[in-house]
């Protein structure tokens, strides 16, 4: 296998059988936790294999996974995970691994950690940046009961970009808590490599006898009435100066008053041990800074930690991933239509520039950050100031696509107000994995920005039916003052496999009669038209072996713009239907049935208007097929309402 560790020859599990909740690894003496953790890895690596995931994240972890829950008496001390796919060992540590082969599916665990779900899931963390702001809540709140309960709270892979991380720093550097920061560097270095002296500090500031000597100094210094609280914070102070001068750098939490340890090595197990022993019943607040290797453990996600995030099915023993080959063509992902006419339009606009917070590959705008890096910005996991940022290069002359994914938007929603709708700037808002998105659940589902998006004046808010209609809404939005165009689109394939249209303008605000029909009409948004499609052909197939008259039943409209909505369209089945049907992939509360109802009551039509789309609850997890059935939303689902309404 190709395991960096040693596996030995044995594939037979000797530890994990035996530990089915934290308290049963803290038995372990400490020299066998290195074996624990080549057995963890191994039962990820086994079980992802098979059921795919996010891999790399949680394999660089192990170490620091076994060491918290050996060291800290969770689920009394709370461990707060920052960026969930960092956590599936935790799940398979915390009474999960007989049900870990059930993550992501329909009805199994859920993809991320959940309060719902364990006792040991202390807070929600499918998106990121939030670990340290939830963890101090906790601090405070256990020193307001009085409770000597440990908070720890773990950050990484890139989250602590995000502006909402350096909030809860800021608050934990002025708000009196005893909470432990554990920040996991797997990509970017914060502190330059010091060589030796690195690691000398290191051994210096979590040595036992001199933190010892320096708690009891201090609390006699405190018994005299020598050390009031401004004068601790200048020991501090003075103390991080002096870490400072050895080292020849100074870092930001030092800065902040916040008491640094590390750089320490994240994938040894038994050192890391050693340092949070240290270092857990240390008062105030602390930052232990690791570095780890993504994927570590497994050659092939070491060697390339971006495709092995979540590589898909693959062979543990060879490490070659496993795709479904056939001799059909398939449509392109909406992402890669979006990538590819992005630089198309690009090489004929100059003032194109796309801005991604972290995802370029995800977006496929890696496609044109290839051909042109200089005009391709990554910003880091920071929806806000991706959004902000644009309004800045709109308001001087340029044109940038902001690639978002719809639920990542939602942490940018003031951003789009403030900085961009109430200056009407011209710029495009792409909205990727927008609606029911699969196995990432709840806290990735693309439900709401249509719904929170529509009150906001000066927006425009589109999407393509298929992507001939994704590249000709990217044609129009960068036409001159359009505004603020935001165009929502889904995650996976579409159905045109001849997707290279020309690039046309869209009048802005016009939907499209797709079928004629006479008794009820069909108004949907977006690729979930596709299935409205369907389930007219199914409800007409079965309307005409009932009745031989032949007559067509219903009528389609992809309606296209939400903002601005065709009111000629709206108009027209007004006058001519007396029951409706919307079809949209966002929440059914806000969106486009709650904007056609509206319509109709403003200009008193009174219609029967009958709404499918996402439920007014969190959707859970599993394949889009899966939750599309569930929701009454698949070809199936909408046919048997038009069969009723018929």
């Amino acid at each position: 296998m190709l395991f960096t560790s040693f596996m030995g020859e044995n594939n037979e599990y000797r530890y994990l059988p035996e530990i089915d909740f934290p308290a049963d690894l803290r038995k372990l003496k400490v020299e066998e936790l290195p074996a624990v953790c080549d057995e963890l890895r191994r039962d990820i690596i086994e079980e992802l294999a098979m059921n795919p995931g996010h891999l790399a994240s949680s394999l660089g972890v192990v170490e620091l996974t076994v060491a918290l829950h050996y060291v800290f008496n969770t689920p009394y001390d709370r461990i707060v995970w920052d960026v969930g796919h960092q956590a599936y060992g935790h799940k398979i540590l915390t009474g999960r691994r007989d049900l870990f082969c059930t993550n992501r599916r329909l009805n199994g665990l859920k993809p991320f950690p959940h309060p719902d779900e364990s006792e040991y899931d202390t807070f929600c963390c499918g998106h990121a940046s939030n670990s340290i702001s939830a963890g101090l809540g906790m601090a405070v709140a256990a020193k307001l009961k009085g409770e000597n309960r440990k908070v720890v709270a773990v950050i990484g892979d890139g989250a602590m970009s995000g502006g909402l991380a350096f909030e809860g720093i800021n608050n934990a550097a002025s708000t009196p808590n005893d909470m432990l920061i554990v920040l996991n560097d797997n990509n970017m270095s914060i502190d330059r490599s010091v060589g030796g002296m690195r690691k000398y500090l290191l051994q210096l500031t979590t040595n036992t006898t001199y933190n010892n000597i320096r708690y009891k100094v201090s609390q006699k210094l405190f018994g005299w009435g020598i050390l009031n609280e401004k004068r601790r914070r200048g020991l501090i102070r003075f103390n991080n100066s002096v870490k400072s001068v050895l080292a020849r750098q100074k870092n930001i939490f030092e800065g902040m008053d916040i008491r640094y340890f590390g750089p320490a090595e994240g994938n040894d197990v038994l050192e890391l041990v050693r340092v949070l022993q240290v270092i857990k019943e240390m008062k105030g607040p602390k930052l232990l800074y690791i570095h780890t290797t993504k994927g570590y453990g497994y050659a092939p996600a070491e060697e390339d930690a971006t495709i092995w995030h979540a590589p898909g099915k693959f062979d543990p023993d060879t490490g070659e991933r496993i795709t479904t080959q056939d001799d059909k063509p398939h449509p392109p992902k909406f992402q890669d239509v979006f990538g590819k006419t992005l630089l198309e339009l690009a090489q004929k606009n100059e003032k194109i520039v796309g801005v991604t917070p972290a995802m370029p590959t995800g977006c496929s705008m890696n496609i044109m950050m290839n051909a042109m890096p200089k005009r391709v910005f990554d910003v880091g996991i920071a929806e806000g100031h991706a959004v902000t940022f644009s309004g800045g290069l709109a308001k001087d002359g340029m044109m940038p696509f902001c690639n978002i994914y719809s639920s990542f938007m939602q942490r940018a929603y003031d951003n789009i107000i403030h900085d961009a709708a109430t200056m009407r700037l011209n710029m495009v808002l792409c909205l990727d994995r927008a609606g029911l998105v699969g196995e990432d659940g709840s806290t990735h589902h693309g439900a709401f920005d249509m719904a929170f998006l529509r009150p906001i004046p000066n927006l425009t808010i589109a999407s393509p039916y298929d992507e001939p209609e994704l590249r000709r809404l990217m044609y129009t939005a960068q036409l001159p003052d359009k505004g603020v165009f935001v165009i929502r689109y889904p995650r996976g394939r579409g159905n045109t496999i001849d997707w290279q249209c020309e690039l046309e303008e869209i009048p802005v605000g016009k939907g499209r009669k797709l079928k004629d029909g006479e008794n009820v009409a069909v108004l949907s948004i977006g690729p979930i038209g596709v299935e409205a499609e369907k389930a007219i052909s199914i409800a007409e197939l079965k309307a005409l072996n009932e009745n031989a008259s032949g007559a067509m039943y219903y009528a389609h409209y992809d309606m296209r713009f939400l903002k601005p909505i065709d009111e000629d369209i709206l108009h027209e089945v007004g006058k001519k239907f007396k029951k409706v049907v919307t079809v949209e992939d966002g929440v059914i509360s806000g969106g486009l049935g709650s904007a056609v109802l509206e319509f109709f009551a403003d200009h008193h039509y009174e219609m029967e208007v009958t709404r499918i789309g996402i439920p007014n609850r969190f959707v859970m997890h599993g394949t889009v097929a899966e939750l599309r059935k569930q929701c009454g939303m698949d070809a199936e689902g909408i046919a048997n309402v038009l069969v009723k309404l018929s």
